[in-house]
């Protein structure tokens, strides 16, 4: 009997997939619960077993495809009679992929151009179901804007996301400089298409096409999302660090005998929670279905991480609970299955505020971009050594960095991270502030 396998239902709100690699071709024999395919989803990638043994005939959704749940994956001839009502799921048991990360962030309303999950001959998936009210667009604010610079109709677009939403894939890929819908014209009459600038360049000039797929995908559909959503606004502050220095230098000894590595990011980490306690409207995400600012109970610090795949956040929950060295050595051990690809879902979601660092390689200052829905991120820049003018007087050497802090100016305002901003650089210019109290 042949079996259709199709996407499961993966779970939180989860409505798509993209497959980023097959583990089996065509032809090939696979065994029960042995790896099949891993999918990369808004949340995590996910690597899905085969729910069935036997001979894999059909694959029907090929590397970069987005798939949504329900959709057709893979037909597999089992062998034998075939079962009474198979569950037409196919739901078998899933595992995180040992390649999972994410952005720590609510899905895209947009996916990039890629080939929509077609009906194939023999497959059970239905068309995309029409928006469930007629008359009722169901498109994002940076869909709506991205149709009206291609001059293209929303109500002429068959929405394929859930409910009938329509996604970017929808608008079309254009395609030698035109759209391929076709737009109206103001009087509601047939217009030409109009032109959209296209990449090209001598082909003897082009030394590499990388496909824009996987998790710098995720990372590109969220970051958009994140500047057409939200209004950025960045404020910049200089910090004395110089007793910061020296405190780390003295306590770093201490804290490696306890199997950590002491950097300036843990005290960091106190400093902002400090300042959220103090001004809890930026520990906020924004919900632009109603309107309203979500000010956050608990505190979530999401650290972004770079790793050969991607920008990741892996996220340090309740960091107002722990001690320093816990939070060192949870920093430490984050980035380093960040970077070996092993963190598990739900280390990388939940976030209610991000800090994001390159370390010596900081920088003098950066505009970070918003980890939409948060309303909030704080870079943090090297620190040099540089003369400054002193209260007394005189001029010395002092250890300085730059903070940068950018908000949704739409539910924050400047004077709101101005007082931030001094909340933390008071704690870190003095960081024994921060052992005041119990934590």
């Amino acid at each position: 009997m042949t079996f259709d396998f199709r996407l499961p239902d993966i779970g939180e709100g989860v409505a798509e997939g993209e497959v980023v690699q097959w583990f089996v071709k065509e032809g090939d024999t696979i065994r029960e619960d042995a790896p099949l395919v891993s999918v990369l989803t808004d949340k995590a990638n996910v690597e899905i077993p085969s729910p069935k043994g036997g001979r894999v005939t059909k694959i029907h959704a090929s590397v970069g495809q987005k798939v949504k749940v329900g959709g057709l994956l893979v037909t597999i001839d089992t062998g034998g009679e075939s079962p009474p009502s198979p569950d037409p799921s196919g739901a078998g048991p899933i595992r995180p992929d040992s390649r999972s990360v994410q952005p720590p962030v609510p899905p895209a309303q947009a996916g990039t151009p890629a080939p929509a999950l077609r009906s194939t001959p023999g497959s059970s998936t239905p068309p995309p179901a029409p928006s469930s009210s007629p008359g009722r667009l169901l498109a994002s604010p940076y869909l709506r804007r991205l149709a009206a610079e291609r001059g293209i109709d929303l109500s002429q677009v068959r929405g394929t996301g859930p409910e009938g939403r329509i996604t970017e894939a929808d608008l079309g890929t254009p395609v030698e400089g035109r759209t391929t819908a076709v737009p109206l014209s103001p009087a509601g009459r047939s217009a030409s298409p109009s032109a959209v600038p296209t990449v090209s360049s001598p082909e003897s000039e082009v030394r590499e096409r990388v496909p824009i797929r996987g998790i710098r995908r995720v990372i590109a559909e969220h970051m958009s999302e994140a500047v057409h959503r939200a209004a950025h606004f960045t404020y910049v502050e200089e910090i004395d660090a110089s007793e910061l220095v020296r405190l780390r230098d003295h306590m770093s000894k201490h804290v490696e005998k306890q199997g950590a590595r002491l950097s300036y990011l843990p005290f960091i980490v106190k400093g902002v929670v400090a300042g959220l306690k103090a001004h809890p409207r930026l520990n906020a995400l924004m919900d632009d279905a109603r309107g309203e600012l979500v000010v956050q109970s608990g505190y979530h610090i999401g650290i972004a991480t770079a790793t050969p795949d991607g920008l990741i956040v892996p996220v340090i929950r309740s960091a107002d609970t722990k001690s320093l060295t816990a939070i060192a050595r949870e920093i430490q051990d984050l980035a380093e299955r960040g970077r070996a690809g092993t963190l598990r879902r739900e280390e990388l979601v939940g976030s209610t505020f991000t800090i994001t660092s390159l370390g010596a390689l900081g920088g003098v200052l950066a505009t970070p971009i918003l980890n939409y829905p948060q309303v909030a991120i704080l870079g943090v820049h090297k620190i040099t050594r540089r003369p400054m003018y002193r209260p007394d007087g005189t001029i010395g050497p002092s250890d300085l960095m730059n903070l940068s802090i950018s908000i949704d100016h739409r539910a924050l305002d400047g004077f709101d991270a101005a007082q931030f901003i001094a909340t933390v650089k008071s704690y870190l210019e003095d960081p024994h502030q921060l052992f005041a109290e119990l934590v």
